[in-house]
């Protein structure tokens, strides 16, 4: 716990100007990142009595180890900064969302020579009419199906669109009236156009007009005795009436507005989003925030806000209305406006449907702040247990709130790889996993793998440490993940920070007492001693520790253990898929590639089609000649080179002796499914 005084800036030094300021702990990770009208004053308030500040906050001035700011022009700045460092830095003590996905939206791509009528996700294309966001899917897809009656836009993708064009012949749609079919010339391309505008008009909530037309000419056609016509007609309003009853009237044609409402308690918050277009709630989103630092409603309105629209996915409309106007007002109203490009009203409703709707979505939001504590009250309660009784058993200093566990992988000593996997908090943290090819060496000697990739991982740590001054990442191998290119200043060269950029306080091997001191070996090598150590034995479930003759037992009802098993069983699992890619790499290789004449794409066809290279070598040439693309010479030429030479000695699972296929009838070397034995599927025939 470091003291707060030791790293004060001294009096006068701090400025006096907006900007943006981070804290950094030990390891030079930023942990939290804030913005400030003065710099002064808002610094200052972190450097008082401990006693005084919220506990989070004290929490937070306690782990830091220095403090940094940068000076910006205006408010607005240092509200983009603050958001942009935010996301790139993942600070550990700033508001955590847990919604980050995407919602759908209803797209109409009228940037298109033939406008189409689909489903999108991410961020806005220019040129493209968007209408949602929904909470689902389907609930898109269900509107369109209702709504292609009236307005047949087309929804096929660009090859299928082609197709047809070449064909002359629609698709299914375009015979069941569902589709104008522009690609056979039904209509023309203005026709077309003018069709989906409609269809934009409609759904922008521009129906009353569209409806009476409908329903006058109906009477029209009743009138002249055209009942069919009239039918027709009937059918189109019942049609488009449904479509319009999913998204109930809320507020007077043409209003387009996001009501926000929050609950709350001291530890998190739960957001609640109600998007108005066309007067009609067109979609529904939320998510729940870890109070991690001292924040008021104001502050939670203000991050909201930048959650939602600060990506550049969601855009702004002409209303967003909040139950609190974050302080200060100006800034925050000056960047929705630049982003919308017109002005935007934001403000909190005091009267009329407005205020009635945002009742409702408060009570939304209470509803998903309960359903989310009932949900993981227990998780919550249990994943803290397993961490002190890991930091008990262990007799560690503090609790291992980051830990990384290493695994080798192999079969038959062949295609050695490991892999690291990251646990924080105790929920995985697959951003962040790595794997490695060993290199120097082949065969089954696990000890060896182990201390050099432990020695690979903290060399390149300590490496990068004495060039920059910042913990970095470890190297990442060949054909493992990566961050992208790396440049000297301990960033990639899009400007996002490394990855592992401080140690873990738990470091976990899948083995016993050899891979514990192998991995104890590396580390003593490198200096690294504030790291604890221990490994996870899968026979008996043991934890061994560095130095001692004797496990440590936990109870098989520990939350501890199970935590443990949870870590070590998903480096096994990371482990074993980058080796299985491998190997079905070299299976690939080792048989067919030296066939002459066989390209690429027919060499997996045979294997597609086959399913293993053993039912290949047994297949005749007639039955090669069934794959497509196979003709009789290549079929004689590819039967005669698997009969002149011997087939490939089979791999052998050496804790039964028995002998294990390539792969699982009816898939491809290097799938994803486990190996067989005698018919059975089984665990230990993967690589180890």
């Amino acid at each position: 716990m470091a003291d707060p005084s030791t790293y004060r800036p001294a009096p006068g030094a701090i400025p006096t100007s907006p900007g943006v300021y981070k804290f950094r702990d030990a390891h030079g990770r930023v942990i939290y990142v804030g913005k400030a009208k003065s710099l002064r004053p808002r610094l200052s308030s972190y450097f008082q009595d401990l006693a005084g500040l919220h506990p989070r906050t004290a929490t937070m001035v306690t782990t830091a180890a220095s403090v940094e700011w940068t000076v910006v022009g205006t408010e607005v700045e240092a509200l983009q900064l603050e958001y942009s460092w935010i996301k790139e830095f993942d600070p550990r003590f700033n508001v955590k969302y847990r919604d980050d996905k995407s919602y759908p939206e209803l797209a109409v791509t009228l940037n298109e020579e033939f406008p189409r009528v689909q489903v999108m996700r991410g961020a806005h294309r220019k040129g493209v009419r968007y209408f949602g966001p929904y909470g689902h899917a389907w609930a898109i897809r269900e509107t369109v199906d209702l709504m292609l009656r009236v307005f047949p836009v087309r929804t096929c993708s660009n090859g299928v669109f082609k197709r047809a064009q070449q064909v002359g012949r629609p698709c299914l749609l375009g015979y069941i009236g569902k589709c104008a079919a522009p690609c056979v010339g039904k209509i023309s391309q203005a026709e077309h156009v003018e069709l989906a505008e409609e269809f934009c008009d409609f759904m922008a909530g521009r129906t009353g007009g569209y409806l009476r037309r409908l329903e006058q000419q109906m009477a029209a056609a009743a009138a002249e005795l055209e009942y069919e016509k009239a039918a027709r007609l009937r059918d189109d309003i019942a049609a488009l009436r449904r479509a319009m009853e999913k998204n109930a009237v809320v507020l007077a044609d043409g209003t387009d507005a996001d009501l926000f409402a929050l609950a709350e308690d001291e530890l998190e918050a739960a957001v609640q989003i109600f998007h108005v277009r066309g007067g009609r709630v067109r979609g529904q989103r939320g998510w729940v925030t870890d109070k991690v630092e001292d924040i008021d409603t104001p502050a939670l309105v203000e991050h909201a806000l930048q959650q939602l629209y600060g990506g550049g996915t969601e855009s702004v409309p002409r209303e967003v209305l909040v139950p609190a106007l974050p302080e200060p007002l100006g800034p925050v109203q000056e960047w929705l406006t630049a982003l919308r490009g017109s002005q935007v009203d934001l403000r909190v409703p005091q009267r009329g449907d407005k205020k009635d709707l945002m009742v409702t979505v408060q009570r939304n939001a209470q509803q998903g702040l309960a359903l989310h504590k009932t949900k993981r009250a227990s998780d919550l309660t249990t994943r803290s247990r397993a961490l002190q009784e890991i930091t008990d058993a262990l007799e560690l200093d503090s609790v291992p709130l980051r830990i990384e566990c290493f695994d080798i992988s192999h079969l038959q000593g062949e295609d050695v790889v490991a892999s690291m996997v990251v646990f924080e908090d105790g929920l995985a943290r697959k951003s962040e996993y790595r794997r490695f090819q060993i290199k120097s060496f082949e065969g089954q000697d696990d000890v060896r793998s182990m201390h050099e990739v432990i020695t690979r991982r903290f060399r390149r740590y300590l490496q990068e440490r004495e060039q920059t001054g910042e913990w970095a990442v470890p190297e990442a191998d060949e054909g493992g993940p990566d961050d992208g290119p790396r440049t000297d200043d301990g960033r990639t060269d899009d400007g996002r920070p490394k990855r592992f950029a401080y140690p873990p306080q738990l470091l976990v091997v899948d083995g016993g007492q050899p891979q514990v001191a192998a991995a104890r070996r590396a580390m003593d090598e490198l200096g690294i001693d504030d790291v604890a150590l221990c490994g996870l034995a899968k026979r008996l479930e043991e934890v061994w520790l560095p130095g001692e003759d004797d496990p440590v037992v936990l109870p098989r009802s520990s939350e501890g253990l199970y935590l443990l098993q949870r870590v070590r069983d998903e480096a096994h699992r990371f482990a074993i898929t980058y080796q299985r890619s491998k190997r079905g790499k070299r299976f690939t290789a080792g048989e067919l590639d030296s066939v002459p004449g066989l390209g690429e794409t027919r060499r997996q066809a045979l294997l597609k089609h086959f399913g293993s290279l053993k039912k290949l070598r047994a297949a005749t040439v007639e039955q090669l000649c069934e794959v497509p693309g196979v003709g009789r010479r290549t079929a004689e030429t590819v039967a005669a080179a698997l009969a002149s030479r011997p087939p490939a000695a089979p791999a052998v699972n050496t804790a039964t002796g028995e002998i294990i296929e390539d792969v699982r009838e009816g898939h491809a070397p290097g799938s994803e499914d486990e190996g067989v034995v005698a018919g059975r599927t089984i665990e230990s025939g993967e690589p180890k």
